[in-house]
């Protein structure tokens, strides 16, 4: 398995599920309360350059569960906010700790950290891409509906960087997974590549037909980090793309509904389908502590 977790698309099905099925491990485990040290004395890097409240929260509590040392580094107060390259900061703090996450904007900056630190890191989100996010929703959804392999996935809304660690994760394990967004807000070029002629991927305009016989609906904000000035116009395109329950009556009964939060509700999700389901999606919010574990151990160890 590769040194860094930049990406879906740097791993097999194998390594995908290997994760999951140890974040699952990991959870049983904490839940029985068995300590389990596996990274005991390590120490991990936490660089944000966007703000967070489960990334930073569940590295920091997943850190110091595995019997490891969580250290945060905000951008702001290194010398990487007062102009020192990307890859000094990289060879420095390679010097110090056992590992790095690191949430920020681009995902050429974390691909150039992982290159020049010779210690694993790990990618808490980019624009790109969520890995972590994704393998906490496969998570959830394994946990909810055990075998992935078959599963419909309707992702309504923005091709976005959940979009697109979402449809690549499920399409390697197996699952159909069928997009709803308006033209223009397509997944990122590289996703479409590697869906490219593949029958189980799609992309649709009307949300009813992405959600119908869906086994998981998934939604995100239509605004992220980075695009307040385009709200205006993005509310305005993505006007009929509500998850409620007359569209939720579509999917198959049992269906489930994911959102990585935080949530605006009555923009991309009605609060009355965010309450009823509202179960299922804070054991996702709880399953990034798990998976992460699961990947730092992975990683790390």
């Amino acid at each position: 398995m590769k040194k860094d977790f930049l990406k879906i698309l740097d791993f097999n099905a194998e390594e995908l599920n290997e994760i999951i099925d140890l974040g699952i491990e990991l959870k049983s485990q904490n839940k029985k309360g068995i300590k389990h040290h596996l990274l005991e004395g390590k120490t991990l890097g936490l660089i944000f350059e966007k703000s967070s409240t489960r990334t930073r929260v569940s590295f920091e509590v997943g850190m110091y569960q595995l019997g490891g040392y969580p250290m945060f580094l905000s951008s702001n107060d290194m010398q990487l906010g007062r102009g020192e390259s990307i890859q000094d900061t990289a060879r420095v703090l390679a010097r110090y700790v056992d590992g790095i996450m690191i949430r920020s904007f681009e995902q050429s900056k974390v691909e150039l950290l992982a290159e020049y630190a010779d210690i694993p890191v790990i990618n808490g989100l980019t624009n790109e891409a969520h890995p972590c996010q994704i393998m906490a929703d496969l998570m959830t959804v394994k946990e909810y509906k055990g075998d992935l392999k078959g599963l419909k996935a309707a992702f309504i809304g923005d091709g976005n960087n959940v979009c697109n660690s979402y449809a690549v994760a499920a399409l390697k394990l197996g699952m159909e997974f069928v997009l709803s967004c308006p033209e223009g807000y397509e997944p990122h070029p590289a996703v479409l590549d590697f869906a490219k002629g593949k029958t189980n991927f799609k992309i649709v305009r009307k949300p009813e037909e992405a959600a119908k016989n869906a086994d998981v609906v998934i939604t995100d904000v239509w605004t992220s980090m980075g695009q307040e000035l385009e709200q205006k116009k993005r509310l305005n395109d993505f006007s009929g793309y509500l998850v409620d329950e007359k569209l939720l009556a579509l999917a198959k009964p049992g269906c489930i509904v994911q959102h990585c939060l935080p949530a605006h509700k009555g923009e991309e999700i009605s609060e009355e389908s965010f309450e009823k389901h509202a179960i299922e999606i804070f054991d996702e919010a709880e399953n990034r502590l798990h998976v992460q574990k699961a990947i730092m151990v992975k990683f790390m160890k």
